[in-house]
């Protein structure tokens, strides 16, 4: 009878991968008093890139309007080189669709947070990401379309 290797799971890297700011309206958009309006949109995506060796990356996207013009623009994609070994095939999609982008957000959080800051904002923390929820909904979005597609 042969035993299974224990399942493997270590961060090998964090890295920024992609990062863009825009400020198009400045110098005058420091001068309004109104509240502005924030937007954020999240995306995952992982990929394979040797025997046991994972990119799992997350990309946020933070727009900030007042009114009509925008104020920033912050585009950030931050990655994770990931070892994934003895994991059954089964759970490896949800490991990185959900542990790895639960470990990658802090860091993406916090660069967000700092080039507002060196753009002249005030901090922006973005609050925690349900994961697994994102995920179940990207896999129901998935399984509708390929049905979608079949009939």
């Amino acid at each position: 009878m042969s035993e299974q290797p224990p399942p493997v799971f270590t961060i090998e890297k964090i890295y920024v991968k992609d990062l863009s700011l825009e400020v198009p309206n400045a110098p005058q958009i420091f001068l309004e008093r109104e509240q502005p309006q924030v937007e954020v949109q999240l995306n995952t995506s992982a990929k394979k890139v040797d025997e046991g060796i994972y990119e799992s990356t997350l990309s946020i996207t933070v727009t900030s309007k007042v009114g009509e013009k925008t104020a920033f623009l912050i585009e950030v994609s931050e990655a994770g080189i990931f070892q994934l070994r003895n994991i059954p095939d089964a759970d490896l999609e949800s490991v990185l669709g959900i542990a790895c982008p639960n470990i990658i957000f802090p860091y993406a959080r916090e660069v967000i947070s700092d080039v507002l800051v060196r753009a002249g904002f005030p901090p922006m923390l973005l609050a925690p990401v349900n994961f697994e929820a994102l995920f179940q909904q990207q896999k129901q979005a998935t399984a509708q379309a390929a049905q979608s597609v079949t009939h």
